[in-house]
Formats: C-alpha cells, structure tokens, sequence
C-alpha cells in the first residue's frame, strides 16, 4: 500500500515585526511574467529568433497577456532578465541596450508595454558583471538608477554576482536609495539574502527597509527536485524569514515553471498551491504564447490568486509532516479550491507515481481576511 506524506502549512503565528521599504509598492505579492528560466541568456537571434532575448520576445508576451486573459487574472509584469544590454555603456556612462536585439532601445519597449496597460522590468547587478558577463552597475547606481526612469522602468530585479559579500548591504541599500531619488515608482527586487546566507544570517530588517521581495535560496529549474529543494530550504528557516514577509516586502522562492517540460499536472498544481500559501510573488517563467491549456487555466486560477493576494499579507509556514494513506490525496484535490469565511484550505500531492511506489502531498490552512 502506498504513503502519502503530508506537509502541514498554516499561518497565523508569525507577524512581521520590521517597518517595509516605503516607496507604496508591493502591498501584495508581485504578479508577471519574467523570461530567464525558460529563455535564459539565449542571444543567438540569427538561428533562434522567436526565443531569444530580443524586445520581440517581451512585446510577444505583452501582446498574450492582454489578448489570453493573463492581465485581466493579475500578472501585470512583463520583465527583462540578464543578457539584454550591451557588453560597453555609453559615452555617458549609461547602460543601453544590444542595438541589434533591441534596435528601437528599452524606452520604446518600456512605451509599447505601457500601451498594453502592463508595465515593464528589467534586470542588473550589484557588482562589477552581472552573472551573465554584461556590465555591473557598481560605481554606477544613481546613473543606472536615473536611466531606469529615464526609460519608464517600473521594476528592478537587482542580482549580486562579482560582489564582495561584505558589501551586500551597503550596496543593496546605496541602489534602494537611488531608485526613490528618481522619483519614479519603481519595485525593488533583490538576492540580498540569496548571497549572505552562504556566510552568515542575513539582517531582515535592513533587507525589508530596502527592497520590496528577496530572493533567500537558490535558482529554481524546470523540475520538481529543484521545486522541492526551495520548499524544504524554506521550511528549515520558517522561524528567520516568515516573519519579515507582509505588505510592502515578501520572500521570492524564485519563479513558476508552471507551462514548461519537467513537472507533471500534479506537481504544476503543488507549486501554484505552495507559492501562492506562501505569499509569494508570482512570476511565470515559460512561454505564454504556446501554454497547455491545462497549466494555462492553473495559472489563471482566480481562487488560487485570492489566495496570495489576500490583503492580510500573512506567509504560510510548515507545522507538520505526516504519513497518511492514499484515499486523502484523492480528499486534497477535492479541496483545492475549499473556502470560507476566514480560512482557505489548499491541498494538493506532490508527486503521483503507481501504487506500489511512494508520492507526497502537502496541506496548506491559511488565515485570510475577512475584507
């Protein structure tokens, strides 16, 4: 007979402690698309031009998230990760864009995304190179700052490659500051935590007075093993992160691979149920324009999205594990979408393998307002 392991998530104990950063962003977790899972640093446009990291690939998926019924479900974020500048900055100092991927500059894509109602990020780094090998913006912040606006940037995810580790927070906070003096609203998200953790517990407080989510833990992939290893490294520090997370600032798991190659229906379920308990952000990664219609209506889920848009802001957290038999998997994914007043039930397996092998669920109970 199979097993059935049951993680138990609820929230109500932790609540956040620390002041968020005030710039009135982020009240709830950040809904959007971003291409680097899927798409990577693929700039090979002559062979692959309807995947590469070019402004077509990002009007594309502007043009879906209208026409699909993806904006009207909340992702309003159509965001640029590394490999879209050019390898030299401007006479001035600037960072532009590859002028052969990106002829008519970030201004215009950040217009033509604006056009859709949508809005536009973008993405650097806190060092020297940004993991891809293209220009840092160390010695730089408050003109990459400036030029952000200057183009219509709404958000920043800010990386921290090349970076001496002891400057993480000098330099993180040095850009949070920079990004307000512009005067444009612009999203702050960072991997403050993502780098600190390897040498030392990271200060939430100051991260939360800084940015508006953080990555903690490592680069989700396309599989259900790297799904599984974030959620396990979440739980093992509930008691540090969970409570620096609310509006105005919340823990990034990193992307939904929900649409793509490496996780059965089942497990595309658990990840969209776990992050959205968690109170995550929820950034696709894969591509809009050819989704099964299946992940498409998950993702789309408008009592899965209420749930992590819940203006209480609280983070699930895990508060058991246990094995139990296979007729309450069947239970869990009756009371996927269960609701009431003040609570909502999530549950979902983990993995379905035949039955004389063994699967894993998860039991999500949430708090929610009453608004």
């Amino acid at each position: 007979m199979s097993a059935v392991v049951l993680v138990l998530f609820t929230i109500g104990a932790f609540i956040s402690p620390v002041r968020s950063l005030d710039n009135g962003l982020a009240l709830k977790p950040t809904m959007g698309w971003l291409h680097w899972e899927r798409f990577m640093c693929n700039v090979d446009c002559d062979t692959d031009p309807n995947n590469c990291i070019s402004e077509n690939l990002y009007m594309q998926m502007a043009d879906v998230m209208v026409t699909e019924g993806w904006k009207e479900a909340g992702y309003e974020y159509v965001c640029i990760d590394d490999c879209w500048p050019s390898h030299q900055r401007d006479a001035k100092g600037r960072l532009q864009a590859d002028p052969k991927r990106f002829p008519r500059g970030i201004k215009k894509l950040a217009d033509y995304v604006h056009s859709k109602g949508l809005k536009l990020g973008i993405y650097a780094d806190l060092g020297t190179f940004t993991c891809g090998g293209f220009p840092g913006s160390l010695g730089y912040y408050d003109i990459d700052a400036q030029t952000f606006a200057d183009w219509g940037v709404d958000l920043l995810k800010f990386d921290g490659c090349y970076m001496k580790w002891t400057l993480l927070g000098e330099g993180y906070t040095n850009m949070s500051i920079a990004l307000n003096q512009t005067g444009r609203s612009i999203l702050y998200s960072c991997e403050w935590p993502l780098y600190e953790w390897p040498y030392h517990q990271p200060d939430y407080a100051a991260i939360r007075k800084a940015c508006n989510h953080w990555r903690n833990f490592a680069d989700v992939y396309d599989s259900w093993d790297s799904v599984k290893t974030i959620l396990d490294w979440t739980a093992d520090h509930q008691d540090v992160i969970v409570p620096a997370a609310g509006p105005g600032g919340w823990n990034d798991p990193d992307m939904l691979v929900i649409g793509n190659f490496g996780l059965s229906h089942t497990q595309q379920e658990s990840q969209m149920a776990l992050w959205a308990i968690m109170a995550a952000p929820l950034l696709m990664s894969n591509d809009l324009r050819d989704i099964c219609p299946r992940s498409k209506q998950l993702l789309q889920n408008t009592r899965i999205i209420a749930i992590s848009q819940d203006p209480l802001g609280r983070q699930g957290y895990r508060t058991a594990k246990h094995n139990v038999q296979p007729h309450v998997a069947r239970l869990c994914t009756q009371l996927l979408e269960a609701e009431n007043g003040l609570c909502t039930t999530a549950c979902s397996s983990f993995q379905h393998y035949p039955a004389t092998s063994h699967s894993s669920g998860t039991i999500f109970h949430r708090p929610q307002s009453t608004a």
